[in-house]
């Protein structure tokens, strides 16, 4: 009896952590501080949005599904996955990076203004 309790006390724990985790992963789009972001196009295969962000601008916890990242411009954005350390990445501009998927947070740590082209990539919908 002791053990089904403990069972079921852990299930229902983990259901709600990987609740409380959807919850908190937005989308950067609706996070992302307004006239920063443009959706050039959006279907159900990807996204594709221009960003711009200016020295110290930071865009809150987001979630992306796997994703490119092409740098238009030059620049310094420290990012923050879930349960990790910041990282710093250098973008150049023409730079193209592949990203999987993630939870995180980003801010503009370089002394200009970034402007990116990120495009997203949905998952597939099987029929």
């Amino acid at each position: 009896m002791k053990l089904n309790k403990k069972i079921s006390t852990s299930l229902f724990i983990g259901i709600l952590l990987t609740i409380s985790s959807a919850i908190n992963a937005q989308d950067f789009v609706k996070v992302a501080t307004q006239g920063t972001t443009k959706v050039l196009i959006e279907n159900d295969q990807v996204r594709v949005v221009q960003i711009e962000t200016a020295p110290g601008e930071v865009t809150p916890w987001h979630s992306h599904p796997d994703y490119l990242l092409y740098a238009l411009t030059d620049g310094k954005l420290e990012t923050t996955d879930k349960g990790k350390p910041p990282t710093v990445l250098n973008l150049k501009a023409g730079e193209a990076l592949f990203m999987p998927a993630v939870t995180h947070m980003a801010k503009n740590v370089g002394t200009t203004t970034v402007k990116l082209i990120l495009t997203e990539l949905k998952p597939a919908i099987k029929k």
